[in-house]
C-alpha cells in the first residue's frame, strides 16, 4: 500500500526558512515522480516542485520558482522541499504526492490530476 507522510510545517517569519520532508513506503521511488503542491483555504491546489522518478529531472512552478530546492534520498526513502524567503502568501497545507511511471525517467508534472496517492499534509503559517 503506497503511503506518504510529510513533515517540516509550522509557523515561520516572513524571510524564514522551512524544509519539508515526505516519508514514502510501499512503493520504490525508481518508479515514481513525486510532487509537492500547496492548497490556501478557497484557493486550487497548486504545484512547487517535482522530481522525476530517475531523480535527473525537476520542475519548478511559479509558487516555487528561485525559493524552493527538491530532492531525494533513496535509501531513506525521504523527498525533500527546502522552501526560503517565505511570504505571507505562501501559508496553505503542502502536500507530497506520486505519480507511477513506467521505469525511471526524467519527466514530471505539476498537474495535480497526474498523482494518484497523497499524503495528508502539512501547515504553514508565515507571521511575525
Amino acid at each position: 500500500q503506497l503511503e506518504l507522510v510529510e513533515s517540516g510545517g509550522g509557523l515561520v517569519q516572513p524571510g524564514g526558512s522551512l524544509r519539508f520532508s515526505c516519508a514514502v513506503s510501499g512503493f520504490s521511488l525508481d518508479y515514481y515522480a513525486i510532487g509537492w503542491f500547496r492548497q490556501a483555504p478557497g484557493k486550487e491546489r497548486e504545484g512547487v516542485s517535482c522530481l522525476s522518478s530517475s531523480g535527473l529531472g525537476i520542475k519548478y512552478g511559479n509558487a516555487g520558482k528561485g525559493r524552493v530546492t527538491i530532492s531525494r534520498d533513496n535509501a531513506k526513502k525521504m523527498v525533500y522541499l527546502q522552501m526560503n524567503s517565505l511570504k505571507p502568501e505562501d501559508p496553505a497545507v503542502y502536500y507530497c504526492a506520486a505519480d507511477k511511471t513506467f521505469g525511471p525517467t526524467t519527466y514530471c508534472t505539476l498537474t495535480p490530476g497526474n498523482y494518484g496517492a497523497w499524503g495528508q499534509g502539512t501547515q504553514v503559517t508565515v507571521s511575525s
